[in-house]
Order: structure tokens, then sequence, then C-alpha cells
């Protein structure tokens, strides 16, 4: 299929400024409590696609899982879009023209199957220069990584989930993947299954909350900065004595390059003279205490970090900013839940 495209650079200035920390150089303590106001965001009010007013999406539901579940958010001052999909939502950076922060919930006793579609498009609420769209994409051998995932939200009524399935291919849902699947890559894809599967005990019902890890050292490519990593947190809850208990887990997918510096920088600028993408390296996933997570992104989700299935083990050491308590994933068999 043919996929021509025109290239224009976007301007980086703000991206500089507000950007989460590097991965490279991990935060030092909690991210400050934050919650969206007003001034945050700055959305565009528009129908969704072919939508009309009385079915207009509500997106992320905070209390889908029988207690509150705040959407994560960015540091205060990051701008973001907040863009509401069916049974998810986008927070968008219009500086990395990507999503900072995904939220779905997902209800596995009312899934419904749905032809998948390939209808990748631009959100109409918003200008064309905040998304990622084709251009990024074309000719090369970078694929639309799916955020939330095309299944999860596809549940409800049948229009619902028609619905679901394709505001899960609006372009604000994806970032730059590399093409190439392994296995870790497959892990990645399933941890939603194995998590709904173990908890089953609350109606069939996860939340999942996705979004790259977007930081200073991510390498321009047409105009967008590719993104090296990605994280992930699924949440669930159980009944307890007739309380409520939240739980989580929080996983990060590497795909940068596993090449020595001098070897990376040689690779990144051959890769700038040919014009082709910048060196991505074969996945790797891993499980991941929830607070690492926050100090890589600058997200805000202390509910989540309190519900860590990973916090007795973190209570044997403090976490100082390294990579001691990530678990690398070979199978599922080796995920805690």
């Amino acid at each position: 299929m043919d996929k021509g495209f025109s290239v224009g650079r976007h301007d980086h200035t703000l991206s500089r400024r507000s950007r989460s920390p590097s991965a490279t150089a991990l935060v030092h303590g909690p991210t400050p409590i934050h919650r969206p106001t007003a001034r945050d965001f700055s959305v565009v009010p528009a129908l969704l696609f072919d939508m009309d007013a009385e079915s207009s999406p509500a997106g992320y539901v905070t209390d889908f899982l029988g207690r509150s579940v705040p959407l994560p958010v960015p540091g205060a001052g990051t701008p973001v879009r907040e863009l509401a999909y069916t049974h998810f939502t986008v927070l968008l950076d219009p500086s990395r023209r990507l999503a900072v922060v995904t939220g779905v919930n997902i209800d596995g006793d009312q899934l419904v199957d749905v032809p998948r579609g390939d209808d990748w498009h631009l959100d109409a609420r918003l200008p064309v220069h905040e998304q990622t769209g084709e251009a990024v994409y074309a000719n090369n051998d970078l694929d639309r990584g799916h955020l939330v995932r095309r299944r999860d939200p596809v549940w409800g009524s049948e229009s619902a989930a028609r619905q679901a399935n394709r505001d899960t291919f609006a372009y604000t849902n994806a970032a730059p993947q590399a093409a190439e699947f392994n296995q870790s890559k497959h892990l990645w894809l399933g941890l939603e299954d194995h998590v709904w599967n173990y908890a089953r005990t609350n109606e069939n019902r996860i939340s999942v909350f996705t979004a790259p890890v977007l930081t200073a050292e991510d390498p321009l490519y047409r105009g967008v900065e590719i993104p090296q990593s990605f994280w992930k947190i699924a949440a669930w809850t159980s009944l307890e004595e007739n309380i409520v208990i939240l739980h989580a887990a929080g996983f990060v997918l590497d795909q940068s390059a596993q090449l020595s510096e001098i070897e990376l920088g040689t690779a990144q600028a051959l890769a700038r003279i040919q014009g082709s993408p910048p060196p991505l390296g074969p996945y790797r996933t891993y499980q991941v205490p929830v607070a690492d997570i926050i100090r890589l992104t600058g997200v805000a989700m202390p509910e989540l970090a309190e519900a860590d299935v990973l916090a007795p083990v973190l209570a044997l050491g403090a976490a100082d900013g390294s990579r001691q308590h990530w678990i690398e994933l070979v199978d599922l068999s080796a995920i805690q839940v």
C-alpha cells in the first residue's frame, strides 16, 4: 500500500521545558499530587468523529472498580489535551504530539467481538500539528503501536463496542514502536489478559493505564521524538470483609537499542543521514514498582502506588532510583499479582 507523506518539522521549544524527567536520570522522591484544573487542560470542544451529541463518550470512569481510582495526571503546569473516547481517555502532550497518559475501563463480562478494521485517523477535535499522524509511519519499519489495546474498550452494546473499536484507531492512541516482534512484545500485549484471569473476583473488571515514557533524550525522526520505553499499570479490586481493596501492578516495555554509547551515537548519526528511524533494540518487558514509573514519568498516581503488589518487596529496602526491584519477564508465570 502506498503510504506517501509530506514532512514538516514541529516546534519543540515547549517540549524541552515541560517534558518528563529522563529515564536515565530518575528524579528523587515522589511526584507532588496534582489534579487537573481548567488551566492545565486546553480542550477543543468538538464531536468525536461521526458521533452525535447524545452518544458523545464519557471516557475513563473513575469509580469503575467500585472505588475511586483517578486517572493519573502529569505534573502541575504540563500542557495536555484531555480526549474522552468510548470507555477510555487520552491525555495528549501537544508539544510531543503523543499521549502522556491513557486510561481504559475493561468489563470482561460484556466484551463484544467486532471486526478489527484498520482505519487509522486523526482526531478532528485537535489541530493536525498536535498529532503524530501517518507521515511518521510511512515507508519505514515503525509500527503504530496501540496504547489502549484495540479489544480492551470493545464492550457493552453492539454500537458502543463498534465505536470503541474505531476510537482505538485514533492516532492520539498510538506511538511509534519497532515493527519486529519478539517474545517480550507478546508478553507485553498479554499482560492485561493475565491480570484479568487472576482478578476475576471483582465482576471481571480491571482498569489499565498506559503511555510512552517521554524524555529529553528521545531521538528526533520526521519532527517527532521517538519514545524508547513505555509503561503500563493494571488495577483491580477485591472484596475483603466487605471492604473494597485496590491492587495494582506496574510494567515497563523497553525498546531502546542495546548498544554502547559510541555505537549508539554512530547508529543514530547514520539514521539521520539516511532519513531512517532511530535504532531500536529488541523488546524487553519488566514488572516494576509503580513508584519507579512515577519517577520515570513525573506522572502523579498516589492511589496506584499505595496499591502496588510489589509494596511488600519495596518495604524490605528503600527505593534508590535503581532497577534493583525490576523483574525481567520471560513468561507470564513470572508476573507477581
